[in-house]
């Protein structure tokens, strides 16, 4: 099949950009919309163009980096599938496609299609780790925790830090990647000790980004590639109250 596309060029975070065209020519359905990105950029190559630079690594809906907008949506139209993991079949022969970079004054743009994302490791250093004594390991079971707990922190665990709730969310809000992560600590016997001092820490640094706040959108949620729920992000602000309450007490 034939394609229109229209991709967002920009050299730098300071410098302007804007939508280009390009014929994306003789494209399988089975490919996906990567593979077909990489066919545009072997023709403009061929031609002497500047290729679209976009980001990706594991190519396996893991690694969260092949962050993208497609027709408006964060990983384009198809629910709970990473840009990477769409394939072409999801369009139809003679589309038009737009293909812009996340937009969030936290994630400032690179390059065309890639943005810096590096607010969320900021976040990630500030308090989202577990301190562990080096030495002789307990076995697995000897750290009993119940079923649903274990489930919870799972769930949590899955979020894969591509940005994608950020993109959707109108204020720019980072509260459900950040609620993800202190979730699946929060649950666990192991992250315990610092839950208190890992949310301040984390929710602060979330702020000092300049992430918006969350007004309840729910489009965090629907454009999860991950399906990473909402209700983390009262369990974010549970966790945030008791830390506070306890540190207001009087000493």
């Amino acid at each position: 099949m034939n394609l229109t596309l229209f991709v967002w060029r920009q050299t730098f975070h300071d410098q302007p950009g804007k939508l280009e065209q390009y014929k994306a020519k003789n494209v399988s359905t089975e490919m996906s919309f990567l593979e077909m990105l990489d066919v545009v950029n072997e023709g403009l190559i061929r031609n002497n163009e500047e290729p679209i630079a976009f980001d990706h690594d594991c190519r396996e809906g893991i690694c969260g980096t092949c962050s993208q907008v497609i027709n408006g949506v964060p990983h384009g139209p198809q629910e709970r599938t990473t840009v990477c993991q769409l394939h072409m079949r999801n369009f139809n022969d003679g589309d038009t496609i737009y293909i812009e970079p996340w937009r969030a004054k936290a994630f400032p743009v690179i390059k065309d299609l890639i943005v810096d994302r590096s607010a969320f490791e900021s976040i990630i250093q500030s308090g989202g780790y577990v301190s562990v004594h080096t030495g002789g390991v307990p076995d697995a079971n000897a750290i009993l925790i119940p079923r649903e707990d274990a489930d919870i922190s799972m769930d949590a665990a899955e979020c894969i830090g591509c940005g994608a709730c950020v993109a959707a969310c109108p204020n720019g809000s980072a509260m459900l990647f950040t609620a993800a992560k202190i979730t699946s600590l929060a649950m666990l016997p192991q992250g315990k000790a610092e839950a208190k001092k890992r949310v301040c820490m984390m929710t602060e640094e979330m702020l000092k980004q300049g992430f918006g706040n969350c007004s309840n959108h729910y489009e965090c949620q629907a454009a999860c590639p991950k399906g990473i729920k909402v209700s983390f992000i009262a369990k974010l602000n549970r966790e945030f109250t008791k830390a506070i309450n306890l540190f207001s007490e009087p000493k």
